[in-house]
């Protein structure tokens, strides 16, 4: 007896093995850890099990920069993924890649798999698109900034939570009472550069950049030192100063202090959902993004933030074919509209937002359609399409070494930004004579 089960084991195991063997692997690269990282394993675990021809093996290679790296790197020595997740300033790095990616149009085609451009959200459709409209990767998590209000320690200070916050005006009055309320964190942010720079470019209609913020050419020069950039600074400064501002980190670290509750206010991307919701222990409230008065009538729209998957070269056609099938049902409604509710990401398809309004979501959870409403209530301006700057996350490093600057009363915001100008120029113009 013991032996029919052993051989009946060893049977099993060489018919798993086959199985194994016959499936086509997919190597695809991330940048999620925590909540999102479970997540992205989870679609890839789904993805799997639907269907026996590919398996995706998903692997966390560091955070974006990190990931970026990892893929230089491994192209270099011929071992590239078949799919690489890429934060959104390194479109124009990528573009200029040349061999090094297949074009998402391209492997679709080619692939024979459900693919349709018109599907996805022309406002973040257009960030990972030639002028021509080809898609050139597909985009993945993208995210816009809000305000996220800790309603509690409002409360707490003797502020009502309900206080209208839609402008930059409103919120320096509310600093100003959480302070006297005796809140010791009444604002926070991550991503200062992408929130308070390139976002405030965008949606108060003014250039980050020339050229069209560099969709128009690789002759591009930084334009974040203008009037309205340089009063928006000024006044986070002072804040700075007052400890109505309190500045925690180039990324994300004033989230641990919000999710803790910690923080009255935070400006970070939608995304935040994901971990304010699981984490909080508070009431919370996501408001759209504020905009001075004395600067626009109303507001633009806000740009995405967030990442797109790029098809790396170099492998062979029966692993596109299975890239391509992986890339279709990240697409698919029921996907998007799951990843979109339980990360606060966009949904990358018009179809999985409508699936979610239909679900019900936006009505019980208030709020969660702020970001969506933020990128598709107006029709993108050239100020407000975008950025695609080489060498950007190089520049974002300078922008952040000069903000740290302001926050600590070392300069003011004139030559802070004059400053990031004049060194971030320096590195597209290298960019530029580097891709001509």
């Amino acid at each position: 007896m013991k032996l029919q089960v052993s051989a009946l084991a060893f049977a099993s195991s060489l018919i798993a093995a086959d199985i194994a063997a016959a499936q086509t692997e997919v190597q695809f690269w991330h940048a999620f850890t925590g909540r999102l990282g479970e997540l992205v394993a989870a679609q890839v675990d789904e993805f799997n099990a639907s269907q026996s021809d590919y398996v995706v093996v998903q692997s966390h290679k560091g955070n974006y920069s990190e990931t970026l790296n990892a893929g230089i790197a491994a192209f270099r020595a011929q071992e590239q993924p078949h799919i690489l997740m890429v934060f959104e300033v390194g479109t124009a790095t990528m573009m200029a890649a040349g061999g090094a990616v297949k074009p998402v149009f391209e492997v679709m085609a080619e692939s024979g798999a459900t693919f349709d451009s018109d599907a996805y959200i022309g406002s973040v459709k257009g960030y990972y698109t030639t002028t021509e409209g080809d898609m050139l990767s597909l985009p993945f998590n993208s995210s816009t900034p809000v305000l996220w209000v800790n309603r509690d320690a409002m409360s707490a200070a003797g502020v009502d939570p309900d206080t209208d916050m839609s402008t930059w005006e409103q919120v320096g009055d509310v600093l100003d009472q959480l302070k006297a309320g005796g809140e010791d964190c009444p604002l926070v942010t991550a991503w200062q550069s992408w929130i308070h720079l390139e976002n405030f470019s965008a949606y108060h209609d003014v250039p980050f950049a020339s050229k069209d913020n560099g969709f128009a050419g690789l002759d591009t020069e930084l334009m974040l030192n203008g009037p309205a950039q340089i009063a928006h600074l000024s006044a986070m400064g002072e804040w700075a100063q007052d400890g109505k501002f309190i500045y925690t980190g180039r990324r994300n670290e004033g989230g641990a202090n919000f999710r803790a509750g910690e923080c009255a206010l935070f400006t970070e991307s939608s995304a935040g959902y994901a971990g304010i919701s699981s984490e909080a222990k508070f009431d919370f409230e996501v408001r759209p993004l504020p905009y001075w008065k004395a600067v626009a009538d109303e507001p633009q729209n806000t740009i995405i933030g967030g990442a797109s998957l790029w098809v790396m070269q170099g492998h062979e056609a029966d692993e596109y074919k299975g890239v391509g099938e992986f890339l279709s049902f990240l697409s698919t409604s029921n996907v998007q509209a799951s990843w979109h509710q339980n990360t606060g990401y966009l949904p990358i398809t018009i179809a999985a937002g409508d699936l979610t309004k239909s679900q019900g979501f936006y009505d019980k959870n208030p709020g969660t359609d702020i970001a969506v409403i933020q990128m598709t209530a107006k029709q993108p301006t050239a100020n407000s399409k975008g950025l695609r700057l080489g060498s950007f996350d190089q520049i974002r490093g300078i922008i952040d070494e000069e903000l740290e600057a302001i926050w600590a009363g070392d300069k003011s915001a004139e030559e802070a930004m004059n400053s990031a100008k004049e060194r971030g120029d320096a590195l597209l113009r290298r960019f530029e004579a580097a891709n001509r």
